[in-house]
C-alpha cells in the first residue's frame, strides 16, 4: 500500500465505512428491509438511508472546512445529529 498516503485517520475512516457496509449487509439478511416512507414523502431503505447520511455527512465536512477551518470533531457531532435526524425522520 505504499502507492497511496495512508495516514491512521485515513484507513480508520475506511475501516469504518467497510464495517459499517458489513453491519448493514447483515442487517439485510437478519432483518429483511421494508421500505417507509419518510418525512420528504419518499421511500427509503435503510441502505437509501446510509448513503444519504454519507453523502450529506460529507457536505457537512466540507462546509464546515471551508467555514470554519479547524476544529473537525466538531463537524462530527454535527454529522451525527444527522445521521440520527435522517434515520429517525427520512
Amino acid at each position: 500500500m505504499d502507492w497511496m498516503a495512508w495516514t491512521t485517520p485515513t484507513a480508520v475512516f475506511f475501516i469504518i465505512i467497510a464495517c459499517t457496509l458489513v453491519v448493514f449487509t447483515v442487517l439485510a439478511i437478519k432483518f429483511p428491509e421494508v421500505p417507509r416512507v419518510g418525512i420528504l414523502r419518499t421511500e427509503t431503505t435503510r441502505g437509501d438511508r446510509l448513503f444519504i447520511t454519507l453523502l450529506g455527512s460529507a457536505f457537512i465536512n466540507l462546509a464546515w472546512l471551508g467555514v470554519v477551518g479547524a476544529n473537525q470533531p466538531y463537524a462530527l457531532i454535527v454529522c451525527l445529529i444527522y445521521a440520527a435526524a435522517v434515520f429517525r425522520w427520512a
